[in-house]
């Protein structure tokens, strides 16, 4: 591999109650990173990262996506609803949805792989899945989790969407299925369990830069400080011992952050600041085709 790129790719966006983003942080404390809106929302990314080399296309999830009808849009505050803004921003780029070679999806909650499915249209079942050609790599516990969930989840996972993977002839289990060989050798998968058991995280090991794709552990900036939780994670406590575990690699391995779900930053390194306390910086607001 001579060269390889990075890119955020911007999906539809979504209010949620910050307090549930932010579990046991107070208010007067979270509010000071992201500000609410008059419901007590605020606003969440969901950012997807392509990445580029050898000729291959991979699209690191799929965000919210525009699937949910006008109801459910409502209720989890989907942005630009009707729009799939993911594929409208790739295609601002020149990509096109059968040009996406592998989506690899760290988990199958709707605002990760909404993205998946064509916009709601009333009437119909929406049966197709919107990359045609592409490998979809999922974590056989993810998957797991998604076939069998627990009834505190249940209502975050997508109703047909494991028989539609299924059935496209096109669906990877990690590690059951063997790696696609062009991922090879560029692609290692990092296991997370303290939001949703089995969350598989991409580190790409590219030439100048390794970039690990945070999905649900670190959502974005705030979540950096190890004791900041979402109270949608499963198991709080199992996930900051992650985020720590995941830091003594990233530090001195000088890792790039990728975070899906901040509303004004794509990526960061992080470092331990003066008093211990892990931060990030160096942070981009967004990847425009970026070398790593």
């Amino acid at each position: 591999m001579t060269e390889a790129y990075a890119t955020s790719i911007e999906g539809n966006r979504q209010l949620l109650d910050g307090g549930a983003m932010f579990g046991n942080a107070p208010r007067p404390v979270w509010e000071k990173w992201i500000a609410p809106d008059s419901l007590g929302r605020i606003p969440l990314a969901c950012r997807c990262l392509l990445l580029e080399f050898n000729g291959v296309k991979v699209l690191c999830e799929t965000g919210i996506g525009a699937f949910f009808d006008p109801k459910m849009s409502e209720r989890f505050g989907v942005q630009t609803p009707g729009r799939h803004l993911l594929l409208e921003n790739l295609s601002a780029l020149g990509h096109t949805p059968d040009s996406i070679d592998f989506v690899i999806l760290s988990h199958l909650h709707f605002d990760h792989a909404g993205g998946l499915l064509p916009p709601y249209s009333p009437g119909e079942d929406n049966q197709d899945l919107v990359f045609p050609k592409a490998k979809f790599l999922v974590g056989k516990e993810a998957w797991e989790r998604a076939l069998h969930p627990h009834s505190r989840d249940k209502a975050s996972f997508i109703p047909g969407l494991t028989d539609k993977l299924k059935s496209s002839g096109r669906l990877v289990i990690v590690p059951d299925d063997p790696l696609p060989e062009p991922l090879q050798g560029y692609i290692e998968f990092v296991i997370s369990g303290g939001h949703t058991p089995g969350q598989m995280h991409t580190l790409f090991k590219g030439p100048k830069q390794k970039i690990f794709f945070c999905a649900d552990l670190i959502p974005g900036l705030p979540w950096v400080h190890i004791p900041i939780t979402m109270g949608y994670d499963r198991f709080p406590e199992q996930l900051i011992d992650e985020k720590a575990s995941i830091y003594r690699r990233a530090v001195p391995e000088d890792w790039k952050l990728f975070f899906t779900h901040d509303p004004g930053a794509a990526a960061a390194h992080v470092r331990p600041n003066a008093a211990g306390k892990f931060e990030p910086v160096q942070v981009e607001q967004s990847l425009q085709r970026k070398p790593v």
